[in-house]
């Protein structure tokens, strides 16, 4: 257990002094840093800053892809006492401009393809102008006037160090604010989660500018002296499988949607390519061998050397999960919220159990609001040391953020056992109030959906008072494509057998393209459900 360390400033001088030779961060085919090169060109970036006029306190806006240079400037930014604001790459030009000016950023740190997103009013107004290529300023107010420069402040634990926006919305941008204690203080919580070594291997897919990434994925390992390498690329198969081979990570963070995925493309689509195959695969021993033997394959595809697959930012598909344990996957599961810096809860390899995300680590108190007394089920409130701040300039969200007697809500609904395990159950706001006032959550009949062989994704809503499912099929055969009636009655058939009265699905209607998701491959459910009502409307009109 490392002395507690309450400061990134702190965590970061501790880390450049032990692991000076150590390996890390790289490129996938590219640039190589030990921690001594990594603090030379943290150093250079601080002086830029400092020689711009600024100072502690002030707002540095970051807009780029997952690179070393992205953590350079984030260190340069955040040991000075300058508050970080990372930017997710995918963010529209509109909500970028939003974001820098809600924020009150006065620098930008930009890769050359992300720096068009940002308007030339914007860029005006900024002090400094940093290409993340480079670490070279390029453009801002300090570049044309004679700024003077200002002595460095060291950062307390009380102080901000981020500001992270949630949504890309413009109406009305939540920043979460969270403090250098908060941060450091999760990232020792970590510690007794799951512990790190210095030939730890991460092969990094997410971006970095999402908490559960550079929490969880770039400042854990920094602090034990282990090594991150970028692929650079989306996680396509593509681009992972030779930097799986080359790279044979120990450690990886990813989200659900890519092991659901290789599961039903790559396994159940094999094992159940014929009817006797089919026959065979339901029966459970024959299953859980075949899983095995798949699990043994999945592993020399991920190097042969995995210890630790994180699986975060929402729920995985119970088929998939029930796929890793039989093959005796290293997997790992985590929760939590930007809010709370990320994590909450997590259960690592060997103690998973089916469908919960875990215990609460310690120091963490959790309980169930407004429960059902039939089910169990209420909303999940906290209390945790790594609690951010409240969001920037938005007083209206903090008040919705917080119980009267200082409890957090998290809007998710949930069920805990007697051992303190939680299984989530989906989003308050997501859950549909059946015609007999039972409560539906669509999270778990799309789980069911997920499974069927022809289903990539699904969304569930209600539309006057039942249940429609939209469905993403995978590419059909042609003799499949001719007979689509046939097909959504055999989905809704599945479904229905395998939920309850009330859950059970009247309509399918076909989504034609790839559900829009968020950077952690959430669906963005509401740029469907009012279309998807209206559309129901329509074809039952």
């Amino acid at each position: 257990m490392k002395e507690q360390r309450l400061t990134l400033e702190q965590i970061y001088t501790d880390s450049i002094h032990k692991y000076a030779d150590n390996t890390a961060f790289s490129l996938y085919n590219g640039e190589t840093l030990t921690y001594a090169d990594f603090d030379k060109k943290v150093e250079q970036v601080r002086q830029e800053l400092l020689a711009a006029g600024i100072k502690k306190g002030d707002k540095a806006a970051l807009l780029g892809t997952s690179m070393p240079n992205w953590n350079v400037c984030y260190f340069a930014a955040v040991t000075l006492g300058v508050v970080i604001v990372p930017i997710l790459p995918d963010f529209s030009p509109n909500a970028i401009d939003a974001i820098i000016e809600h924020s009150e950023s006065k620098v930008l740190f930009a890769s050359d393809k992300l720096y068009a997103k940002v308007s030339k009013e914007t860029r005006e107004k900024l002090d400094v102008i940093i290409r993340l290529v480079n670490l070279k300023t390029v453009g801002g107010k300090a570049l044309r006037a004679d700024t003077p420069a200002v002595e460095r402040e060291v950062p307390q634990p009380e102080d901000l160090v981020a500001i992270i926006y949630t949504s890309g919305t413009t109406s009305s941008p939540k920043g979460v604010m969270l403090s250098h204690k908060a941060l450091s203080t999760q990232l020792h919580m970590l510690d007794t989660l799951v512990r790190l070594r210095q030939d730890d291997v991460f092969l990094s897919v997410l971006p970095l500018s999402h908490t559960y990434e550079c929490s969880l994925g770039m400042l854990f390992p920094f602090m034990w002296g282990a090594s991150v390498v970028y692929l650079g690329l989306p996680p396509t198969p593509t681009s992972m499988l030779p930097a799986l081979k080359d790279v044979r990570p120990t450690f990886m963070l990813t989200v659900p949607l890519i092991m659901e995925k290789i599961y039903t493309r790559q396994v159940f689509a094999r094992f159940t390519k014929t009817k006797a195959m089919k026959a065979i695969y339901k029966v459970r021993f024959v299953r859980r061998i075949l899983h095995r033997i798949a699990g043994k394959k999945l592993m020399h595809t991920f190097g042969g050397r995995l210890r630790f697959f994180g699986i975060g930012g929402s729920k995985i598909n119970k088929s998939t999960e029930k796929f890793l344990r039989d093959a005796r996957f290293p997997y790992s599961i985590g929760y939590g919220l930007t809010e709370t810096a990320p994590l909450l809860a997590g259960a690592v390899h060997p103690n998973t159990y089916l469908q919960s995300t875990g215990r609460v680590m310690k120091g963490i108190e959790v309980r169930l609001a407004d429960k059902n007394p039939k089910t169990g089920i209420g909303e999940l409130q906290v209390k945790t040391p790594c609690i951010m701040e409240g969001y920037f300039n938005n007083p209206e969200a903090d008040k919705e953020a917080f119980t009267e007697d200082g409890w957090f809500s998290t809007k998710d609904l949930a069920l805990m056992d007697k051992t303190g395990r939680i299984f989530i159950k989906g989003r308050a706001s997501n859950m549909i109030v059946g015609s007999s006032g039972e409560n539906i959550y669509p999270e778990d009949i799309e789980s069911i959906l997920n499974q069927h062989e022809l289903v990539t994704e699904s969304l569930v809503i209600q539309q006057e008072g039942r249940l429609v499912a939209l469905v993403y099929l995978q590419d059909l055969k042609e003799d499949l494509k001719e007979h689509l009636a046939e097909v959504h009655a055999e989905i809704m058939e599945y479904v229905n057998s395998k939920v309850s009265k009330m859950s059970r699905i009247t309509r399918i209607l076909e989504q034609k393209s790839a559900f829009e998701k968020t950077p952690t491959l959430k669906i963005k459910r509401y740029l469907y459900t009012e279309g998807l009502k209206k559309r129901g409307k329509k074809q039952s009109s």
